[in-house]
């Protein structure tokens, strides 16, 4: 049983289910749904990001001594994602859907790409790296939101 491969790609699904909603209120125009949506999204991207780059990725660095390897790129990814968080937080601000919509597409297709590294790649090395998955999901899991 891959612990950590399925515990964060049920956090990817999570965070997609999210994205859309308040892709969908923003589409819509409904600005106050959408701002409580883009809320709820962002806050749930953020943590995810937490949980990796505070318990897994320092774990699988310490276990493997891959410092420089998949992890470095993950956290390059993270940092680009989260200027889009900040600009698409920004557009539900202004009511600009056009920018609100065109930033959505492009961090739609970065995370695409990255969640499937992370869940093809970097979470199964993880996965047969780690003996102690079951405390790490836990210790995840803690990880406020």
């Amino acid at each position: 049983m891959y612990e950590i491969t399925e515990y964060l790609t049920e956090d990817h699904e999570h965070c997609d289910v999210l994205f859309a909603e308040a892709e969908q209120h923003v589409a819509d125009q409904a600005w106050e749904m959408a701002a409580d949506a883009y809320s709820c999204y962002m806050a749930a991207m953020l943590r995810h990001f937490a949980r990796e780059e505070s318990i897994l990725f320092p774990e699988f660095e310490a276990r493997t001594g891959m410092t420089g390897g998949p992890t470095s790129m993950m956290r390059i990814e993270h940092d680009q994602m989260r200027q889009l968080l900040e600009s698409m937080a920004a557009a539900v601000s202004r009511r600009d859907a056009n920018a609100y919509l065109g930033l959505a597409e492009t961090l739609l297709m970065l995370m695409r790409q990255h969640n499937m590294k992370e869940e093809r790649i970097l979470y199964p090395m993880a996965d047969q790296t780690l003996p102690e998955k079951t405390s790490l999901v836990g210790r995840m899991a803690d990880v406020p939101g």
